[in-house]
């Protein structure tokens, strides 16, 4: 199972890197670059979803991808960081906290029986 973490891990980062590979590609061969980074996010992606619930891999890839990509255009492209944006991305964090407290709580009643 903590394999599986490891390859959430590997594919939220990914998906960060060609994100912003999106935003500093100048020249035609910086898109290979940024295919080949495609391509091993959805690699990562797919082994994650291998032993871990897929909606808990979506949610927390999609919340890691959604914080990085806001936080990436404060940092690194000049953008504002309001108190909504800071709002909005705190609920975020705690509903993907909270989906996966859920699932795990699940998961041990099921494997009690009990569900």
């Amino acid at each position: 199972m903590n394999k599986s973490w490891f390859y959430v891990a590997m594919t939220s980062f990914f998906e960060l890197v060609w994100i912003f590979g999106f935003n500093v590609a100048s020249a035609w061969w910086h898109w290979i670059f940024i295919v080949v980074c495609i391509a091993i996010d959805f690699h990562f992606l797919a082994k994650a979803c291998e032993n871990l619930p897929t909606g808990t891999v979506y949610a927390v890839f999609a919340g890691i991808g959604t914080v990085g990509t806001a936080l990436m255009d404060v940092f690194f492209f000049d953008q504002s960081l309001s108190a909504g944006k800071i709002f909005f991305i705190a609920v975020l964090v705690i509903g993907v906290i909270s989906l996966k407290l859920v699932d795990d709580k699940e998961e041990r009643a099921t494997a009690k029986g009990t569900v």
